[in-house]
């Protein structure tokens, strides 16, 4: 583990030795100090609400190392796990389904079982911190540093799995109908394995000079058009379903949103689904005005469970497969055949790049809502580790039968919230993923949502995505260089994100030769791909373009000008001040020659 401080000032307490850590224990789980403690439980569910008085009291924080009693980490940890569980379930809910590969019921379950396992075993790796032997390397950020399953395999895996369905690789009926494709599947994890040695490489570079090849300028944009694609399948599930109801046809299984035969199906665009996913939506706002602390952390989460509610009652919920379903799983209960589709290999390694600066960008920010040092070696070794163990992570959620894995940044506002940023509730929320995740039957409830009531929450999630990346952009100054390469930039992202197809016939060969076919297949997939695209362009122009002198000349005059008007406030209210000590001046004169003539007369 890591033995370098974890506060900004030094570290003078001695190391426990084996007994007094035995002791420690067992004076937490014995006494009322060690499991409750003397902290205002209140504050986490007290409601704002208008008739209510705030507390003009802050809660006390809770540093890296300090002292906290058990059953407050169980309970922060408990909303840490609630606050990722959204981000976790969905990537699995929708590759699984008929926007994905069309698994089977149960392998979408198994998949989001596994999600949640395969989660809570990775961010321990993040929180724990271990250091690599004779080296100055550690795996890990020794942080509240999270991991879920990523939201920007998904644009690459959809149209993978289009362009798979449409070459054969995956298997479709004599009518049309999409089959399951577990092979498919195989090959996305397969490649996303392979692809994270990028990342693992990377890891051992210096962070100042990634984010000099990687700068805002270039993942800003990039996320946001991430975030702006996956829109599009929220409002889809919202309608009713992404997958062959969407299209609305007149004959088949899926002339009803999710199929012919299911409970409450309706067309796909019915005013009932857009209903259900209004619920959602608006549940998530009215937590965030009304909420208690730990509601507004987990909004996403009680929107998902109102829209539940409303689901349940109306009828639109079987439990059929929720009985079905074995009461725990775990790794590796189902398997998927490995192998490397070549297409997918381009646009993966752009998504790693992506996951890369994001990992950088939330330990920076999960350092700075925790209290430590956002600069220097201990910082600076905190990103190698984060960025070692996200590529590490990455590589073996693929042999874990999961797709890439991402640091989340939603927990750095639970952190925020809470005033904790301690390794005990980063410790309970992965049980409490561990615990979800084993028992299956919580995961076949996740998997019969309907897709109305998914939508409402996935287009929230999705859209917070594209805030980022926009946040993200604010950073950057606005020169016209840096104007110019994000013009150039989105401009060929917004058209193949509102044109995906605008690039398929480009390349009109049909012989036999595989290797060349899979060359344009990664050409087309990349081409097609909005985000993909902006990074490419975003990074090479940044390297290319220099820094003009006039953007320096304008930056210079927008300083003095920023200064010229902090001096001219500055010479006005000193004029104002001088001007008060005249008139009081004059006025102590009148007075003066007042009493004068008075004297007088």
């Amino acid at each position: 583990m890591d033995s370098s401080p974890d506060k900004l000032q030094p570290e003078t307490q001695q190391k426990k030795s084996f007994s007094d850590r035995g002791r420690s224990v067992v004076r937490a789980l014995t006494t009322k100090d060690g499991l409750i403690g003397d902290y205002d439980y209140a504050f986490l569910f007290k409601p704002n609400l208008p008739f209510m008085r705030r507390s003009r009291r802050a809660a006390p924080f809770f540093g890296l190392n300090d002292h906290m009693p058990i059953i407050l980490a169980a309970v922060l940890g408990f909303q840490h796990a609630l606050s990722m569980l959204a981000g976790i379930i969905t990537p699995p809910i929708i590759l699984a389904g008929q926007g994905g590969v069309n698994l089977a019921t149960e392998d979408a379950q198994y998949l989001v079982s596994t999600s949640l396992i395969v989660c809570g075993l990775c961010s321990m790796v993040q929180i724990t911190r271990f250091h690599i032997w004779k080296s100055p390397y550690y795996v890990g950020t020794g942080l509240i540093s999270v991991v879920g399953t990523s939201f920007t395999i998904i644009p690459i895996a959809s149209g993978a799995f289009t362009q798979m369905y449409a070459t054969g690789y995956c298997p479709t009926a004599a009518d049309g109908t999409k089959l399951p494709c577990p092979r498919g599947y195989g090959a996305l994890i397969g490649t996303g394995s392979l692809c994270a040695l990028l990342e693992i490489a990377l890891s051992f570079t210096r962070p100042r000079l990634l984010k000099k090849v990687f700068p805002p300028l270039v993942t800003g944009p990039t996320v946001a058009l991430i975030g702006i694609k996956l829109i599009e399948s929220g409002f889809n599930n919202w309608a009713g379903g992404s997958g062959s109801c969407a299209g609305r046809p007149e004959s088949g299984p899926f002339t009803l949103c999710p199929r012919v035969g299911a409970p409450h199906a309706l067309p796909w665009g019915s005013a009932e689904f857009i209903g259900l996913g209004f619920s959602v939506f608006v549940t998530i706002i009215l937590c965030e005005r009304f909420g208690s602390p730990i509601m507004k952390s987990c909004a996403v989460v009680l929107g998902l469970l109102v829209g539940c509610i409303i689901a349940g009652a109306t009828g639109y919920f079987s439990d059929t497969s929720i009985r079905a379903a074995p009461v725990v799983s775990f790794i590796w209960v189902k398997t998927f055949p490995l192998s490397v589709y070549g297409p997918i290999v381009l646009p993966l390694l752009a998504v790693y790049i992506v996951l890369m600066m994001e990992a950088i960008g939330d330990i920076t920010a999960t350092c700075d809502v925790s209290r430590l040092e956002v600069e220097g070696n201990l910082f600076d070794s905190r990103i190698q580790g984060g960025v070692l163990a996200d590529g590490l992570n990455g590589m073996l959620s693929g042999l874990l039968t999961i797709t890439p894995l991402s640091t989340f940044a939603q927990n750095n506002g639970v952190i925020a919230l809470t005033r904790c940023a301690n390794r005990k509730a980063g410790y309970a929320c992965c049980i409490f993923l561990l615990i979800m995740g084993i028992f299956s039957k919580f995961a076949a409830a996740l998997v019969s949502i309907p897709s109305a009531v998914l939508g409402g929450m996935t287009t929230f999630l999705f859209s917070a995505v594209a805030v980022s990346g926009i946040r993200i952009i604010s950073t950057v100054p606005f020169t016209r260089r840096n104007r110019f390469i994000l013009t150039a930039a989105l401009a060929l992202g917004f058209g193949a994100t509102l044109v995906p197809n605008w690039f398929q016939y480009v390349f009109t060969y049909d012989g036999d030769n595989r290797s060349l076919l899979g060359f344009y297949n990664a050409i087309t997939l990349v081409c097609e791909t909005g985000f993909a695209l902006t990074g490419f362009i975003a990074m090479f122009l940044n390297l290319v373009l220099q820094e003009e002198v006039e953007d320096e000349v304008v930056d210079e005059i927008q300083e003095g000008v920023a200064a010229a008007k902090t001096a001219d406030r500055n010479d006005d209210s000193m004029d104002r001040e001088e001007w008060d000590r005249i008139e009081k001046g004059k006025g102590g004169d009148d007075l003066e020659k007042g009493r004068d003539v008075e004297k007088r007369a």
